[in-house]
């Protein structure tokens, strides 16, 4: 279980949940697969993949996962058949068929199709770790983190949770490059993107590329600011590091996951146990890493 995004927030309250109460409430809205009329479903689901918990806990931190089900509906079909109708009508009647109720026929028809369509399954992994006052969420768009904590909230009532960023840092990201203030445990790697600060002002992304570059430096002089820094952190994982805190391209390195080489394939239970173990603790170390390095918890 590796987490592949990051999205972090901060806990704002105390929260006097226990792994018990948070399993039968969140039980309360598990999954269900989307019946014949339904275009999509969500619920929480086992995330070790079987069994009727709806939570994994390890070290205190809680891991819960989200599961969505959608019907792939392809508008290309909808639409060319809505035109075939369409076509018949004004053919039959002799005039032209109105927004409404072209409208009213494409409901129609989506609802016949519905029942025929094949279901898609997501899910989005997450965990809250009630020590550190952290939820990390596996989601690269925050509409998908936004969701994970409202079903959340839905079930327990309440999640008073903030973004752990609420500033750009993209300031601290360019004075690593433009003043060579890259912190000791950061070795920037060879991916960046630089915009400027005006709606129509120009984006720039390089890729295989020495970020110290003169061209680099060049970039930062004409007045770009970092928005996105490819970086590997503490010989643990590497990263783009966005200048909203989006943590996106996660990857754990092999002196992290070489730890848990020792347990077997086979047992994947506890294999599963182990690396989210890993994994989440890595994640909260990095979380205070990022809070420290920017001062998050001074804003």
């Amino acid at each position: 279980m590796w987490f592949k995004n990051l999205k972090l927030f901060t806990i704002t309250q105390t929260l006097d949940w226990n792994d018990i109460d948070l399993d039968e409430q969140l039980a309360q809205f598990a999954f269900r697969p989307c019946n014949s009329q339904e275009l999509s479903t969500m619920g929480f689901a086992s995330p070790l993949g079987q069994g009727d918990s709806m939570i994994h806990s390890a070290q205190g931190r809680v891991w819960v996962t989200l599961k969505k089900q959608e019907r792939i509906l392809p508008a290309v079909v909808v639409n060319a058949e809505l035109a075939d109708k369409v076509a018949q009508i004004e053919a039959e009647t002799g005039s032209p068929l109105g927004k409404k109720a072209q409208q009213d026929l494409k409901q129609e028809i989506v609802q016949r199709l519905l029942p025929q369509a094949f279901t898609k399954n997501s899910y989005t992994h997450g965990f809250i770790s009630f020590a550190d006052n952290l939820v990390a969420v596996d989601a690269s768009a925050d509409g998908k983190a936004e969701a994970f904590l409202a079903m959340i909230r839905k079930a327990m009532t309440s999640l008073p949770v903030v973004p752990m960023s609420r500033k750009s840092i993209q300031g601290e990201l360019t004075s690593w490059l433009k003043d060579s203030a890259t912190p000791a445990d950061i070795v920037l790697l060879e991916e960046a993107e630089f915009r400027g600060q005006g709606e129509q002002d120009s984006i720039v992304r390089v890729k295989n590329q020495d970020l110290v570059d003169d061209e680099i430096l060049q970039h930062l002089e004409a007045g770009k600011f970092v928005h996105k820094l490819a970086v590997e952190w503490d010989e643990s994982l590497t990263a783009m590091i966005e200048e909203d805190l989006s943590i996106k391209r996660l990857k754990f390195t092999d002196v992290v996951k070489e730890q848990n080489d020792d347990i077997a394939k086979e047992d994947k239970l506890a294999r599963l146990d182990a690396d989210f173990a890993l994994m989440s603790g890595e994640v909260v170390r990095f979380a205070k890493w990022l809070t420290a390095t920017f001062a998050l918890d001074q804003e």
